[in-house]
């Protein structure tokens, strides 16, 4: 009788409870995971899937669900991606409400929802679904009718149900796009602005009043069929490889909805797993034609243009001028990083701008002008003199102006038309950041206040040391308490020991150690998240005293989104700390060099964030910065992913006339330029031949130097990427890594760069600044020389 029961519920249920889950999987009320360094989870019975917590930086988990089996744990469903648990978090399995979250207070951060419904157990089963179940094995809840991002096989979609793709690659909370099957059986993609009703369709079934269930089968297409069983429309057509892998179909954040296979074990000839492989066209083939919203940015943020790499997906990039607004989010859209022009009659600043070409390239939308049967001359003319003109689009004797912010960009073979973009010839010395206005706008402020107050000499006098005072405050992080020093000769603040011992309760979390001192964790204020980071440096003895003193006055000077910020310091007898922000997500080789492999557009822009980081100290800073020890474990990360440069204490300083200096031996093995070895001057090019390798190895993910490598040619790596290139085999480099294989391009254009940073005579090495527009392909990379040895800095 109990087989026939079950046999009903397995015709019933869409997702089958096996028996075997149910003896071997299931959990009883009461049970708990706690958000903690162990990443505790609950698993399927044949360990396919598991169900917990992961951690998405330092205190912050995600409630999630993922393939535990595989290398990189891909996760496919999320409970609190808006949310994120704070560390000490705990989810229970309770008789009133179901499966609940709740943060160390106690609070409640994410629940299932049920109430007095008879819960009995919880399962997760190998399909890759945790249910809810009653003592009857009725399933009162499960993670497949309520997806976040992603569709496994087995799974069937509902009328009314959705997909919304994640904010970013490593980013789980809400993000642009989603697709929805709607009650009216039609299933359709939106692109939705933050805080507005999705309006905005870029792909339909064209279905209405015929779909019922979007199925993803066990065989592996995913297909929209009718009330009768009918197939209406094929999402993934393509025949796909089952037995032996693992599938998912993912709406990806940038909007476009894709099928992937991984196979269940290790290749047999290289001993390693091969990652997630695209086995679907991506839906639409070409979203940036797609998306034209009108009111909206567009497949990209505003002031950037979509473009469709070789693998389809959509690429966000910055037309000249621009700078990404997010460098963790490509999809966020670009700022102009120069004074726009100004509209003031009397300085129409005409000859202080340019515009730059874009062969291919249109804005559709942002368009408030046009004129008929003109030359692009006139085009061009009418653009620089008009203030309200930020481009121009030239095409077939129509000229069409365009205004801020640039919206619908896009670059490919469809579009035959030229943009013109607008802008500052002298934008180095131009450039206006957000901290600029506000202290601009401050200073207006006290200029104002100053006049109204002129009848007392003494208020006038009070406000302007206020003012000042103000500045200085304000040049670091608001969050420090107001109670610290200024320091008269650095313009730090300071604090005492006692304060810093506070901060860090004692100096109990430690985040990491060198030569010269150890970092702690800390935090400044009553608030959990006000954290730093607090480096206690060894005894005020020799080289650590000198290290004390040029980090303090190096790091002062500075200031660069890709440089860790210095906060203050401490320099209290034999007490000497440095406090910096705190970076959550750890160092570079921790990222880079861990279990699982970042992925080639996160490498790719923190590449970009490094050179951005080295190009300001070499030629931006007042005193210029050779900073000797660029390596991965000296390259933090922030709670996005930015890529910010740490440990300036081994730099030398450089006077803005000086070029070279002469030093004994600093920085790390393995990156260091031959000239530290030959008693040669020191110059900002040593910095260079140190991101060259680093550039290798973020290329390659793998360290630079691996001896239990079995491939004697490919223990050191950068002899390996050169051998590789001058033997036209560059694709071997990243043969296991899907994404990088298909950009195959950059992969060159990036291993072409760092064979030229790596070059053995300085003067071959390019400057950090024209690496970064290599990197960027701002500029051509020319055909690099064979460097004669790398080994002997090993």
């Amino acid at each position: 009788m109990a087989s026939v029961i079950l046999g009903i519920l397995l015709v019933l249920a869409p997702l089958p409870l096996s028996t075997e889950a149910q003896t071997r999987g299931n959990l009883t009320l009461g049970s708990s995971l706690t958000a903690n360094d162990r990443n505790s989870s609950w698993l399927s019975p044949l360990g396919e899937f598991a169900f917990g917590f992961r951690r998405m930086g330092r205190g912050a988990h995600l409630l999630a669900i993922w393939f535990k089996k595989i290398e990189d744990k891909t996760i496919v469903w999320s409970a609190n991606g808006d949310n994120l648990a704070p560390e000490g978090s705990k989810v229970q399995l309770t008789a009133n409400g179901g499966l609940v979250l709740t943060d160390p207070r106690e609070r409640e951060l994410w629940s299932s929802g049920l109430n007095g419904t008879g819960l009995a157990y919880a399962a997760m089963l190998d399909t890759g679904n945790f249910i809810l179940a009653s003592a009857s094995h009725v399933k009162l809840w499960d993670s497949f009718s309520r997806p976040t991002d992603t569709i496994l096989p087995t799974q069937q979609l509902n009328l009314g149900a959705a997909l919304t793709a994640r904010y970013s690659e490593m980013n789980y909370s809400t993000g642009r796009f989603n697709f929805k099957l709607g009650y009216d059986g039609n299933l359709v993609f939106y692109v939705a602005p933050p805080q507005t009703v999705p309006t905005d369709a870029y792909w339909a079934s064209d279905t209405v009043d015929s779909g019922f269930h979007l199925i993803f089968n066990q065989s592996g297409q995913v297909y929209l069929m009718d009330r009768n069983g009918t197939i209406l429309n094929r999402i993934t057509s393509e025949l796909v490889p089952t037995s032996g892998y693992y599938q998912r179909a993912i709406l990806e954040y940038n909007g476009v909805f894709i099928q992937y296979i991984h196979p269940k074990t290790a290749n047999s000839s290289s001993g390693r797993l091969i990652g997630w492989s695209r086995v679907s066209v991506p839906v639409p083939e070409n979203i940036c034609r797609s998306i034209v919203q009108h009111l909206g940015s567009g497949a990209c943020g505003f002031n950037s243009y979509c473009t469709l790499g070789d693998d389809l997906r959509p690429r966000c990039q910055c037309p000249p001028g621009y700078t990404p607004l997010d460098s963790a989010n490509e999809m966020n859209g670009c700022i102009q990083d120069f004074v726009p022009q100004s509209c003031n009659g009397s300085r129409p600043e005409t000859d202080q701008f340019v515009l730059r070409e874009m062969l291919a390239t249109d804005w559709p939308v942002s368009v408030y002008e046009q004129s008929s049967g003109q030359t692009e001359d006139w085009c061009r003319e009418a653009c620089l003199a008009d203030c309200f003109c930020t481009a121009a689009l030239f095409k077939n004797g129509n000229c069409w102006k365009k205004n801020y912010p640039l919206s619908n960009g896009r670059m490919g073979p469809w579009e035959d038309g030229k943009a013109l973009i607008k802008v500052r010839i002298h934008d180095t010395t131009s450039k206006c950041t957000k901290n600029d206005q506000k202290k601009n706008k401050n200073t207006t402020l006290m200029i104002i206040g100053s006049v109204l107050l002129s009848c007392s000499v003494f208020v006038n006098l009070l406000l302007l040391i206020t003012y000042l005072i103000y500045r200085s405050f304000r040049s670091r992080d608001s969050k420090l308490s107001p109670l610290v020093q200024i320091n008269q000769v650095t313009g730090m603040r300071t604090f005492t020991y006692q304060e810093l011992q506070e901060a860090t309760y004692g100096f109990k979390e430690e985040l990491g150690r060198g030569a010269f001192g150890t970092v702690y964790k800390g935090a400044l204020g009553s608030e959990d998240a006000d954290f730093v980071a607090v480096k206690v440096l060894a005894t005020r003895t020799g080289e650590s005293e000198k290290e004390f003193e040029r980090e303090v006055s190096a790091i002062s000077q500075t200031n660069h989104k890709n440089l860790v910020l210095l906060l203050g310091f401490c320099n209290e007898g034999q007490h000497r700390l440095l406090v910096y922000e705190f970076m959550s997500n750890g160092t570079l080789a921790d990222f880079l060099f861990g279990a699982s492999r970042p992925s080639w557009y996160r490498r790719t822009e923190i590449a970009c964030d490094v050179a951005r980081g080295l190009s300001y100290l070499h030629q931006d800073c007042t005193r210029h910065i050779i900073h000797c020890d660029i390596k991965p474990q000296n390259i933090l990360l922030d709670d996005s992913l930015t890529a910010k440069i740490s440990d300036l204490g081994l730099a030398k300083l450089l006077m803005a006339n000086q070029t070279r200096t002469t030093t004994g031996v600093r920085g790390t093995r393995g990156y260091l330029a031959p000239e530290w070895f030959r008693n040669m001057p020191i110059s900002s090019k040593v910095d260079v031949y140190s991101f060259g390798i680093l550039l290798v190895e973020l290329i390659c993910c793998r360290k630079n130097y691996k001896p239990e490598v079995e491939i004697e040619a490919q223990i050191v790596l950068v002899d390996w990427a050169c051998d590789c290139y001058h033997n036209r085999s560059v694709p071997k480099l990243v043969e296991s890594d899907e994404e990088a294989s298909s950009d195959i391009k950059r992969v060159r254009r990036f291993v072409m760069t760092a064979l030229w940073c790596i070059q053995e005579d300085p003067a071959l090495r390019p400057t950090m600044k024209k690496i970064t527009q290599m990197l960027e392909g701002a500029v051509e990379v020319p055909i690099p020389p064979v460097p004669s040895s790398f080994m002997s800095s090993i």
